[in-house]
């Protein structure tokens, strides 16, 4: 294992973050801000309680979890894609490193970043409402699984993108609205039939779900669903990522 190679990757993509820091935490802060300004107080206060939760903390877990997914892609996005914008890729790919080292070089920079977004968002979210962590373990477990999910997720978005609007296709046409859907604001049970089947097939469902239980000990799904869920996905960035490196897939050409 070249941990040299690791840090390298690893320590360059964390000094770029460092350089935009105000710019890296002002938005999530500024969005989180906004969403209790409205959901949370001008929203919330007219709702009852959901599952024994007040409004205003049941949406929480949510809202890191779309600070969370949308900084996970964004950071590896970029991090893969500037250099292959730029031609250093190829100094990466002729360093002597592994597709293995390359990948936890810029997957675990990018889930680093957004480890910290999720913990400031946290941090912000207690200014406006009290809020428990009934299981802080495993509420870390779900952070740090989620960031390097949608890291690796994000890293290979960055390998397909061949311009800066494809960066933002996928984030914004489809992992926002699954978010939206996926019960950030609400409890799923609240939806009628067939809805509420339906939304099933949403796999940020069971990222939600797992991460309020940690929160609230309630949820919409079991935590070993969630879990399985989670790890699945986990499975198959890493077998999409192994194939891109395996084919060369525009990494070569």
């Amino acid at each position: 294992m070249n941990w040299y190679g690791i840090k390298s990757i690893y320590m360059f993509e964390m000094a770029r973050a460092w350089r935009t820091l105000m710019q890296s935490l002002a938005s999530p802060v500024l969005s989180t801000s906004l969403y209790f300004v409205v959901f949370g107080s001008a929203i919330g206060s007219r709702m009852g309680n959901i599952d024994g939760v007040s409004y205003g903390a049941f949406i929480i877990p949510g809202l890191v979890m779309l600070s969370l997914l949308s900084q996970s892609i964004s950071n590896a996005s970029f991090g893969i894609f500037f250099p292959k914008f730029s031609g250093t890729i190829y100094e990466v790919l002729s360093a002597p490193v592994s597709p293995f080292e390359i990948v936890v070089g810029y997957v675990g920079a990018a889930a680093t970043k957004s480890i910290v977004i999720g913990l400031v968002t946290l941090a912000t979210a207690r200014i406006f409402v009290d809020f428990s962590i009934e299981h802080p373990i495993w509420m870390l477990v779900f952070l740090i699984l989620t960031s390097v999910t949608f890291s690796l997720f994000g890293f290979m978005i960055g390998i397909w993108a061949d311009d800066f609007q494809k960066l933002q296709i996928i984030p914004l046409m489809i992992i926002t609205p699954l978010t939206f859907l996926g019960g950030a604001f609400y409890s799923i049970n609240m939806l009628p039939e067939p809805w509420q089947s339906l939304t099933l097939f949403n796999p940020v469902v069971y990222l939600i779900s797992g991460f309020r239980w940690a929160f609230y000990g309630v949820a919409d799904v079991s935590i070993a669903l969630s879990l399985s869920m989670t790890f699945l996905f986990l499975l198959a960035c890493l077998g999409g990522t192994y194939w891109i490196f395996k084919t060369g897939y525009r990494l070569k050409s």
